[in-house]
């Protein structure tokens, strides 16, 4: 028989911890031009031929535009103490500047009175990777109006929204949208040039920052940024496998965490980026490097880096080992990695607080679900681990407040399309029904007992 949480106390979390799930504006809502919506980069990115792996669109993915009461009540039945959810631009303002669109704006509002009715607690991203299309029109993140533009946008929802929701993230993952959108044209806007990719960049962190003076103005108690951080390690002893490692975490990691958290730009950068790295601008550091309330984490991999003169801009490029474990996105399962990354932050950071923001991972599950709960025992194991690395880290004095499991729900996985499942939540994706798979009813049980039934398993 297992012992009771309060029995075990080293076994739980801290009070007042933040069990929740994420989700994002484009991978779940549908609808996308629904009430008077604009189009976003994504929507348009999606119908380039080529550019999605099963050709599908964002035309109903989820549905949850429409369903979002049916989903909440999943939440709700879940236990979930928090919804990290992200709010499409072009939904409330169609052209992404002037004029708000008052039925986009208000989905939003009925969605968190509906949390907030539950006992759910709202954390909202501004920006998750999808940019209205008008904006992309006139240079999207390549504009240097862009970051103003986002500020405007980011006053327009906190002043309708800062009442109700105790936390705001600014930019979901900066270096995804730079990276994948204008370094490897893997995202939308599906952009290859190097010196787009440093120029983005660059405005991405000044954006965090102009929004994140917009966002305290208008009444934001709390307010953050969410990186994804991929510890790396070199594949071998060679020098040149060390130096790729070193760079290819001043290129993902520290790029936009110094900035922000030190106001200062990593060294490296300037070689990695060569002549495309913008010169001057040091003053927006001081724009850039804005107190934060929080800073978000996602957290899915690690990377075994190997020296490659081919692999622009940092010459390094990721391996797989014929030892180690992976997901259906090839990402090698590597737990202790969690634990790692977060004392690192905590080192970088000091006091500010901590939220691992995402963690997850696909495995395979079928198209329709035969039973509930669907297995998915892979899963299982998986969130096991990583909420015992979770719990760790705050053993050794992580100051963490909060752990969102990516995602509630399967989704439409960018450039993925519906190939990949997340959900703990399996969607039937011709239907739209909704089943609990096992990993649902174990994340129910970890909030039910504050962490008690990460140990069950080892226990008679």
């Amino acid at each position: 028989m297992s012992a009771s949480s309060s029995d075990r106390e080293p076994s739980g979390f801290p009070d007042g911890f933040l069990f929740g799930a994420a989700t994002s504006a484009f991978q779940i809502e549908g609808s996308p031009l629904a009430d008077g919506a604009g189009p976003s980069n994504w929507h348009r990115f999606a119908r380039e031929p080529g550019r999605i792996e099963d050709g599908s669109t964002d035309d109903v993915a989820c549905d949850h535009y429409r369903r979002f009461r049916e989903d909440v009540d999943l939440m709700r039945r879940l236990g979930l103490r928090a919804y990290r959810f992200s709010i499409a631009w072009s939904r409330v303002l169609p052209e992404g500047t002037g004029r708000v669109n008052r039925p986009g704006l208000d989905f939003y509002e009925r969605l968190v009175d509906l949390l907030l009715k539950n006992d759910i607690r709202p954390c909202v991203t501004l920006h998750h990777w999808d940019l209205p299309a008008a904006l992309d029109d006139r240079g999207g993140w390549r504009s240097p109006e862009m970051p103003r533009w986002f500020a405007d946008y980011a006053r327009v929802v906190v002043r309708a929204l800062s009442d109700r929701v105790p936390m705001w993230t600014t930019i979901n993952e900066p270096w995804v949208i730079a990276h994948a959108g204008y370094m490897t044209g893997v995202h939308a806007p599906g952009r290859i040039s190097l010196p787009e990719t440093a120029l983005v960049s660059r405005g991405l962190l000044l954006a965090h920052g102009l929004a994140a003076q917009a966002a305290r103005s208008e009444g934001a108690r709390s307010i953050g940024l969410v990186v994804n951080i991929e510890p790396k390690e070199p594949a071998s002893d060679a020098p040149k496998d060390r130096s790729a490692a070193a760079r290819a975490d001043s290129y993902m990691n520290r790029q936009f965490l110094e900035p922000v958290l030190k106001g200062r730009f990593p060294e490296e950068l300037s070689s990695i980026y060569a002549e495309a790295w913008p010169r001057g601008g040091e003053a927006d550091l001081i724009t850039i490097h804005q107190p934060l309330d929080f800073l978000g984490v996602n957290y899915y991999t690690c990377g075994v880096v190997r020296h490659d003169e081919s692999a622009v801009p940092d010459r390094a490029r990721n391996i797989r080992l014929p030892d180690r474990r992976y997901t259906e996105t090839g990402w090698e399962v590597r737990p202790e990695g969690l634990a790692k990354t977060l004392l690192w932050v905590k080192d970088l950071c000091g006091g500010i607080p901590l939220y691992v923001t995402e963690n997850g991972a696909a495995f395979p599950d079928p198209d329709v679900a035969p039973e509930e709960p669907l297995g998915d025992p892979l899963r299982v194991e998986y969130l096991r681990d990583h909420l015992q690395a979770a719990r760790e880290a705050i053993r050794q004095g992580v100051d963490l407040r909060g752990y969102f499991l990516w995602s509630l729900l399967d989704n439409m996985e960018w450039a993925s399309g519906y190939t990949k499942r997340f959900g703990i939540v399996h969607v039937d994706f011709a239907t739209g029904k909704r089943t609990f798979k096992a990993s649902a009813l174990f994340y129910r049980r970890v909030i039910e007992t504050n962490g008690g039934a990460l140990d069950e398993h080892e226990e008679e």
